[in-house]
């Protein structure tokens, strides 16, 4: 069988028997048949309030509630992993250190420039 590569925004079978995701057993029909049904019951209710002409109350959505308390709640939620430590180095300390080095390799350029008496002052007031 050929190496395949997993595309972008795909999903991968869980097991790589073709028979489970195009041939499934009837319990996982029923699974997937009632998930959907509940799917279309709450996609129903929630075109119904959004179309109700005499609505007077706010229409909430869960999804979108679930979705707000997570990005205000930020910080109770988060998990310190390995990726997330190496991009806050990357972000917080390595800029630091950079721009340290940076300023302290320009200032000895200019430095040795003067000392040497070839420097040349980019925005002079007096020529």
């Amino acid at each position: 069988m050929a190496d395949s590569r997993r595309l972008p925004l795909t999903e991968r079978s869980r097991t790589l028997n073709p028979n489970e995701d195009f041939n499934p057993s009837w319990e996982k029909r029923r699974e997937e048949e009632a998930r959907l049904a509940v799917r279309a019951n709450l996609k129903r209710q929630y075109q119904l309030q959004l179309n109700n002409p005499y609505r007077t109350e706010r229409i909430d959505d869960p999804a979108i509630s679930q979705w707000v308390y997570a990005k205000t709640n930020v910080y109770p939620n988060f998990r310190a992993t390995p990726k997330t430590s190496l991009l806050g180095f990357m972000f917080s300390v390595v800029p630091v250190f950079g721009f340290y080095y940076l300023f302290k390799w320009s200032r000895e350029q200019m430095e040795e420039q003067i000392k040497a008496g070839t420097y040349k002052p980019r925005f002079s007031t007096v020529e």
